[in-house]
């Protein structure tokens, strides 16, 4: 007779035969019993709150999307691109405009990596696109 997989009889530990097999997989089917019960319980009785501790995650690393200056984009150009892309107001992208043009660069934003990266990409398409010479890239905060 084939071996099966599940241990029947003598091979039960503490085995007693046919009645210590039904008490073990009664136990198993059963669930916790009244001893287990009480065990969970503090010794007065009262109930216990079982706590799960999380892993944090990890913030996603940010990055600053800029506009570099050159001397042939149009200051409107640039304040449509930021108004359209970075959704700022006019105040806010003309401030950031003379940013760039009296500095050299200017900050429109920090985003997350993939966010920052879809910035870049849209503001370069829209440059090439108007034939305009517009530099953007982002950077590590």
């Amino acid at each position: 007779m084939p071996k099966s997989a599940f241990p029947t009889g003598p091979e039960l530990p503490h085995s007693g035969g046919l009645l210590a097999q039904r008490d073990v997989l009664g136990a198993i089917w059963a669930g916790p019993g009244k001893d287990d019960r009480d065990r969970d319980q503090g010794s007065d009785g009262q109930t216990g709150v079982a706590t799960k501790t999380r892993t944090k995650t990890k913030k996603p690393s940010l990055y600053r999307v800029l506009l570099l200056n050159d001397d042939y984009t149009p200051m409107e150009f640039v304040i449509l691109i930021l108004e359209e892309v970075f959704n700022k107001s006019r105040e806010d992208a003309t401030r950031i405009m003379l940013s760039v043009h009296n500095q050299g660069v200017g900050e429109c934003g920090v985003y997350p990596y993939e966010v920052a990266e879809t910035k870049v990409t849209n503001v370069m398409d829209a440059a090439r696109r108007n034939q305009h010479p517009l530099q953007c890239v982002m950077e590590k905060q």
